[in-house]
């Protein structure tokens, strides 16, 4: 028999013997005997080669379905970590938040506790973090769901719930969003993509809560009977990526960008409809023209030349809902490098110069902003890209920025593609005041009007203005945004800088 690609010793033996017997000049006897034994093997051979393939199993991981029940079950002595700072939040998630509570329990004595902070808990302003088994994953592919019980201590909405974050590769997230939680004990269910693929997860569930909907004060919440089950009445409905729009991106050889907002939609049990965020991954990509643009399983796109390449996807052998077009026009050119004395300049983002801390380029803001960011690098060379723009503000909020000693700021701006008739741009530099609040009260601003006549499609232009605040020691943001009605949608922005 064949096993792991090899002979078997007995089949090896038999055909040494058979090419023995060949070697004789018998009879013909002994030649048909061969002939037959040979046959024989060969069909033993198969009939095993197709046992082994029935019955065997692929993943040789542990098919355990618990991961906390009164305890976490199979995880490890180092399972639990939390999110760290990040260039979006300075201060990242409360390192204590997660632990086990043996006083409340949906079934048994214990459960998980979440023990969500203030918003302006010096230890982390949120609790979010990861369960990471610490050993060999876990083969999920015999399960269709992630399901657990939870409560809170009052009503609320927890921001994400998944699973599939394993630090590395991480590349099959799976999150559902916007979990509405009582104070009663209540089952959710997450649908699995595509459990196939889940042949050796380590990363069982991730989570993100903040006091976004509680005006910034915190709550606990607990979850219990967290594990994976088959429940097989869960249906797969639509799929979309670009949250199912045609989205139209410029760019150049070279400058990777990737597909995103993808979204499933399942059919629960109890009859309604789910959407969960899934990685590209569970996905398969088709570019239209791969001379012009490749894309990876992972949904990184890479331009190759200049030309228009469309970028679709299926999942589950269906065609999913929106497209990414990619316009790639050539080589990118680099906004001009400064030359003014580091000395004289206070740097926001800049390779040439040290940067000032700055707690976000896109605060992401909810529920009015569309920016999103498709920051990219060339030649080591980093540019900021806001995608679907409406307005977005880059924050100095620990600490604000003192600007006394200088005397203006700078912009390098680039827009892609045509710069809209109906261009109408403001840049407003805000001063939280002495509170360093943000509307605490004492705020001032400067605002900076940018028309159509200062700036051009396809080329780097300088935007540069006096400061005009008179109080200016404690900048907070720097915000831009359409105005007018204008439809400016993309642009690169570099060399952000105060000097004097």
């Amino acid at each position: 028999m064949v096993q792991n690609g090899k002979l078997e010793p007995m089949f090896i033996l038999i055909l040494e013997n058979n090419l023995k017997i060949k070697k004789m000049k018998n009879t013909k006897f002994n030649y048909f005997r061969k002939t037959i034994l040979l046959v024989l093997v060969l069909i033993t051979s198969l009939n095993c080669e197709r046992e082994m393939s029935d019955d065997a199993t692929l993943a040789t991981y542990p098919k355990t379905a618990e991961i906390f029940t009164d305890a976490p079950i199979g995880m490890g002595s180092n399972f639990y970590f939390p999110y760290g700072p990040d260039a979006n939040n300075p201060v990242g998630s409360k390192f204590s938040a997660w632990s086990v509570d043996s006083e409340v329990g949906y079934k048994g004595n214990a459960s998980m506790r979440f023990d969500v902070p203030n918003a302006n808990d010096p230890e982390g302003n949120y609790a979010g973090g990861i369960l990471r088994i610490d050993g060999a994953g876990r083969d999920l592919t015999g399960y269709d769901a992630l399901t657990f019980w939870a409560k809170a201590s009052q009503g609320v909405t927890v921001g994400e719930i998944g699973f599939g974050e394993d630090f590395y590769p991480n590349k099959y997230i799976t999150t559902m969003r916007n979990i509405s939680l009582g104070t009663n004990w209540v089952k959710y269910i997450i649908p699995i993509p595509d459990a196939s693929k889940l042949l050796k997860e380590k990363g069982v569930f991730r989570y993100s809560a903040g006091t976004q909907n509680t005006n910034g004060f915190g709550y606990t919440f607990w979850i219990d009977e967290l594990k994976f089950e088959k429940l097989g009445t869960i249906l797969p409905l639509q799929a979309s990526i670009m949250n199912g729009n045609n989205v139209v991106r410029s760019t150049f050889v070279g400058v990777t960008t990737s597909v995103t907002g993808i979204i499933s939609s399942f059919n629960m049990p109890n009859g309604s409809n789910q959407s969960v965020t899934i990685a590209p991954a569970f996905l398969n990509f088709v570019s239209s023209n791969p001379a012009v643009a490749s894309v990876s399983d992972t949904g990184v796109v890479t331009p190759l030349s200049v030309g228009t390449a469309v970028i679709t996807a299926t999942f589950g052998g269906q065609p999913t809902t929106g497209s990414l077009t990619i316009n790639c026009t050539g080589t990118f050119t680099s906004a001009p490098i400064p030359t003014r004395n580091p000395a004289n300049v206070l740097s926001v983002f800049s390779d040439t110069y040290t940067n000032v801390p700055v707690s976000y380029y896109n605060g992401f803001w909810t529920p009015g902003s569309t920016t999103g960011s498709a920051d990219f690098s060339v030649n080591g060379n980093n540019v900021l890209n806001y995608t679907t723009f409406n307005y977005v503000g880059i924050a100095f909020a620990n600490p604000t920025l003192n600007t006394t000693t200088m005397t203006k700021v700078h912009f390098d701006m680039y827009i892609p593609n045509n710069v809209p008739p109906n261009f109408s741009f403001l840049i407003t530099i805000e001063d939280w005041g002495p509170n360093q609040i943000d509307n605490g009260g004492d705020d001032t601003r400067q605002q900076i009007f940018v028309t159509a006549s200062q700036v051009q499609a396809n080329s780097w232009v300088t935007i540069e203005a006096p400061l005009t605040l008179v109080n200016r020691n404690n900048i907070g943001l720097i915000i831009m945004e359409n105005i007018n009605g204008s439809s400016l949608s993309n642009f690169y922005m570099d060399n952000i800088y105060f000097f004097n």
